[in-house]
């Protein structure tokens, strides 16, 4: 059974996922959907039974608004999965209820790292500080790793123009044996979203006016230089690039120094 909320479009047409090769069935979907565009990537998303049962995971960040506008339009009742870390920029959390109004998104799902759990590994919220792999897995993927298991697939904001980990990103990816990862966005540019953005008069991001084109955690996030990487302020002086709630090959891309470890 798909959790509470999710589109579960096999049930009603009497299809169920097929689950015993989801590397054939992503190969597929990305086949199928190759020349659609990225608002019917979405909308098929939601509907296609090779699919399943669908959640968006947003960190109402500098671009997120898109993706949420896509769902508010196209299928409002899916399941937002919303990772608070508790070391969220304040303007990070305003945005996300201004949105949540705007767009009339009432099936958000707020993620937090349990109380006892934070007491163990962080009690003074300083581990970001030594171990920042650690910090990500206790705050944002161990959480979110929890909430995804009822799914069949998630939908996420990657693009390819992020950097060099996402050059390569297909619509449709294999995270586990048994669940899909949707990357809508993945051939457009700061120009399409822009576009959208405008066209569709969606609110941006307060932090994104000074600087910040990409934003996670207030710690470990800076404002970025033009010219730089989009992604460059994010753990400045790091060769982290990834939070670790991605995983590519069945692997976290958390940089040079975590991408052989598997997440604990």
């Amino acid at each position: 059974m798909p959790p509470e909320g999710a589109y579960d479009f096999t049930r009603l047409r009497g299809v169920a996922p097929a689950g015993a090769d989801i590397a054939a069935r992503v190969a597929q979907l990305n086949t199928r959907y190759r020349h659609h565009a990225a608002t019917a990537v979405m909308e098929r998303a939601l509907q296609d039974p090779a699919v399943g049962s669908v959640a968006l995971v947003s960190s109402f960040g500098a671009e997120s608004v898109v993706l949420l506008h896509m769902v508010s339009v196209i299928a409002p009742g899916t399941p937002v999965l919303f990772i608070d870390t508790q070391m969220l920029f304040a303007e990070t959390l305003a945005y996300q209820r201004d949105l949540a109004e705007r767009l009339h998104l009432t099936q958000i799902r707020t993620l937090r790292a349990a109380d006892s759990a934070l007491a163990l590994d962080d009690p003074d919220g300083t581990l970001h500080q030594f171990n920042t792999d650690a910090c990500c897995a206790l705050r944002k993927t161990q959480p979110l790793e929890s909430a995804l298991a009822g799914y069949d697939a998630w939908i996420t904001g990657r693009k390819r123009y992020q950097g060099n980990t996402r050059a390569q990103l297909d619509f449709f990816e294999v995270e586990t044996p048994t669940r899909i990862k949707i990357n809508p966005l993945a051939h457009w540019g700061r120009d399409d979203l822009e576009e959208y953005i405008v066209q569709n008069r969606l609110p941006r991001h307060p932090l994104v006016a000074k600087g910040y084109p990409s934003i996670g955690c207030a710690p470990c996030t800076s404002p970025v230089a033009p010219g730089e990487d989009p992604r460059a302020g994010r753990w400045r002086g790091a060769t982290k690039t990834e939070c670790g709630i991605h995983f590519i090959g069945g692997k976290a891309q958390r940089g040079e120094a975590s991408t052989k470890k598997e997440l604990a």
